[in-house]
């Protein structure tokens, strides 16, 4: 099971590949004085008999190198083929549904089964570099949030999708006003904390990878993202074309949660750039009409209901408190 393609295959820069952190009051260093000891890996796994064992094999053996503390959980998401019986081969702990629930629910079920206050996803397919893990949890000593940004030229994008792919991705970038280089990558560590906080809006499907960046942006915690290798999967593709759709609907949806006025406003200029154009040509024939009237009350209404939600927001977020 895999997390989804990348947005855009671009290599990052050097000095862009170092991190990328937007600040917030919720990202404050001073509330850390030490590098977390322990974590629990989180692995979603859905027909994924060949490549799962190897997997949690291969994590255990980086994580116990590194002196790193940590449990595996395998969340078997109702799979159809062995792919429980092979994780049991190994150490990791598994979970199964009784039936195919998602992406999304798979990491759920582990992250509230998790033990450790750090919580690490990857891939049951082999794509992403445990290797890395260590890295990424050294690099959360001073971040919410570590993506592994997938950068490696194994990552191939259909040339139908590229639009789409180029589309979400830019549209991301506006209504969180950061340069994402990975929106929706399947290897990250984070903080159970954080994402207990937005675990009711999550998504059940391959979109919770994306809601969770986009969430942790905008209420501005601290993400960095680090580049890594993204390798050619075992087994085949869970991603089917219809998630391009369904992606677009979430970060509309989303982004309408949390920064509502970004979205409403461009609305409302288009309502009102219509409405007064009409009001023009109408007045120039000395017949105005109601449409007009109409564009212009609607774009108003709009303004209003972008600043009334958009106060909400700000209430939510003044209401929750800091992560610890």
């Amino acid at each position: 099971m895999t997390a989804g393609e990348p947005v855009a295959t671009a290599t990052l820069a050097p000095a862009q590949a170092r991190s990328l952190e937007p600040q917030g009051e919720r990202g404050s260093g001073e509330r850390r004085t030490e590098a977390p000891t322990s974590v629990t890996v989180v692995i979603p796994a859905y027909n994924e008999e060949r490549g799962v064992a190897e997997v949690v094999r291969h994590v255990g053996e980086v994580l116990a190198a590194a002196g790193i503390v940590h449990e595996i959980l395998v969340v078997d998401d109702g799979s159809q083929d062995g792919t429980a019986v092979a994780a049991r081969t190994t150490t990791a702990h598994v979970i199964q549904h009784g039936a195919n629930r998602g992406y999304g629910a798979a990491l759920k079920t582990g992250i509230r089964a998790a033990r450790h206050p750090m919580i690490c996803i990857t891939d049951a397919d082999s794509t992403y570099p445990a290797e890395q893990l260590p890295r990424l949890i050294a690099e959360a000593e001073e971040a919410d949030m570590v993506v592994g940004a997938r950068t490696s030229g194994a990552v191939q994008i259909p040339m139908a999708r590229r639009p789409a792919k180029w589309f979400l991705n830019t549209l991301a970038n506006y209504l969180t006003d950061t340069r994402i280089p990975d929106l929706n990558s399947g290897l990250r560590v984070m903080r159970r904390a954080m994402v207990l906080e937005y675990v009711d809006i999550l998504p059940d499907r391959f979109s919770f990878t994306t809601t969770i960046t986009l969430a942790g942006l905008c209420d501005g915690y601290r993400l960095k993202f680090i580049p890594v290798e993204y390798r050619r999967r075992v087994g085949k593709s869970k991603i089917k074309p219809v998630e391009a759709l369904n992606f677009l609907i979430l970060i509309l949806r989303t982004m309408t949660y949390f920064r509502p006025l970004r979205i409403l406003l461009p609305v409302a200029f288009g309502l009102f750039l219509v409405g007064a154009t009409k009001f023009v040509i109408d007045w120039f024939y000395s017949r105005l009409s109601g449409t007009s009237v109409l564009f212009l009350l609607a774009s108003l209404n709009t303004v209003f209901f972008g600043v009334l939600a958009d106060m909400l927001c700000f209430v939510r977020r003044h209401r929750t408190a800091p992560p610890q």
